[in-house]
C-alpha cells in the first residue's frame, strides 16, 4: 500500500498540474484545488497539455495509462471538500509568503488533524511558513523540478520542528511516485537544485539587460561550452516567465527588479509566458 492513499494538490498551475499527474500516474488518487471555476477550467486545459508533453517524452503507447491517470484526478473549488480525505497536501500556490501563510491558516482549519502538509515553494524556507500551518511537526518542503517525470528529483527539506518520521514518510512517498528523493540535512534557500541554477539564470539575465548578448547567443554559448542540453533562457521558458517575474519582482536587488520589469514589458504583457503559452524567449509548436 502507498504511503499516502489520497493526495490533494493546492494550485492547478504549471507545477501543480504536473505534480498531480505524476502522482496519479503512479496509482494514487488526487484532488486538485484552485480558487475559482475559471482557475479550475484553466487547470483542466493545463493538465491536458501536461499529458501531451508526457506522451511526447515517453511515447504514444503510454496514452491508455496516461488516460487512466487523468481519470484518477478530480478538481475542486471548496477547500474543505478538497482536503477532507487527504493524507498529504502538496501546496503549489504562487511564491508570495503572505499568500502561502494565508492558505495554510485556512487549510489548517479544515484538514484532518493527521494530514501532512508539504510546500513546493522554490524560494521560501518552510520555517517562514511553519507556524501558520498549525502543525509544524507535520509540515516540510517537497520541491519538484519542472517536467516532473523527466527531471525527476524531489527535494525533501524539513525544519527543526519537522517530525523525522514524517520526513521519512514524505521521502518514501516521493520514491513511490517515481521521483529520486534528495534529502537535505538542513534548510537552504533554493535547496540544492536552485542553489546551483539561480546564479546561472541571474548571470544570463544580466548579460541580456546590459546588452552584452541576446538570449540565443547566451544559450548557444552555454550549450557548446558545457555540453548541457539546454541554455538558461530555455530553462526560463520551461520554468515559466510568470514564475520568473514573481521571484524577481519580490527581490530588493536592483538588477532583479530591472529583470522583472523587462520580463513584464517584453514578454508577459504580450502574452508570452514560456512553454505553457507556446512562446517565451522561443516559440514552441
Amino acid at each position: 500500500m502507498a504511503t499516502f492513499t489520497s493526495v490533494t494538490v493546492l494550485g492547478a498551475g504549471v507545477l501543480g498540474s504536473q505534480i498531480a499527474f505524476q502522482t496519479a500516474n503512479h496509482g494514487v488518487p488526487v484532488v486538485v484545488y484552485d480558487v475559482s471555476d475559471d482557475a479550475v477550467s484553466s487547470g483542466r486545459r493545463r493538465l491536458d497539455a501536461v499529458v501531451e508533453q508526457y506522451l511526447g517524452d515517453v511515447g504514444e503507447d503510454q496514452r491508455p495509462a496516461a488516460e487512466d491517470a487523468v481519470a484518477r484526478i478530480t478538481f475542486a473549488t471548496d477547500l474543505g471538500q478538497a482536503v477532507a480525505d487527504a493524507g498529504l497536501v502538496i501546496e503549489a500556490v504562487p511564491e508570495l509568503l503572505e499568500l502561502k501563510r494565508d492558505v495554510y491558516q485556512r487549510l489548517a482549519a479544515v484538514a484532518p488533524v493527521e494530514t501532512v502538509f508539504a510546500t513546493n515553494s522554490s524560494t521560501l524556507l518552510p520555517s517562514a511558513i511553519a507556524d501558520a500551518t498549525g502543525r509544524p511537526d507535520r509540515f516540510l518542503a517537497l520541491h519538484f523540478a519542472n517536467h516532473v517525470w523527466r527531471q525527476n528529483t524531489a527535494e525533501v527539506m524539513g525544519t527543526e520542528q519537522t517530525d523525522p518520521a514524517v520526513y521519512d514518510r514524505v521521502a518514501t512517498f516521493a520514491e513511490e511516485i517515481g521521483m529520486v528523493p534528495i534529502r537535505l540535512h538542513k534548510e537552504q534557500p533554493g535547496y540544492v537544485l536552485n542553489s546551483l541554477l539561480v546564479p546561472l539564470l541571474d548571470a544570463a539575465s544580466k548579460l541580456v539587460l546590459r546588452g552584452v548578448a541576446d538570449p540565443e547567443t547566451v544559450d548557444t554559448t552555454w550549450r557548446i561550452g558545457t555540453g548541457a542540453p539546454v541554455g538558461p533562457f530555455q530553462v526560463f521558458d520551461v520554468v515559466g516567465l510568470r514564475t520568473a517575474h514573481a521571484i524577481a519582482s519580490a527581490s530588493s536587488d536592483p538588477d532583479s527588479r530591472a529583470w522583472a520589469e523587462h520580463l513584464r514589458t517584453e514578454y508577459l504583457d504580450k502574452g508570452k509566458y514560456g512553454v505553457e503559452s507556446g512562446e517565451g524567449f522561443y516559440r514552441y509548436g
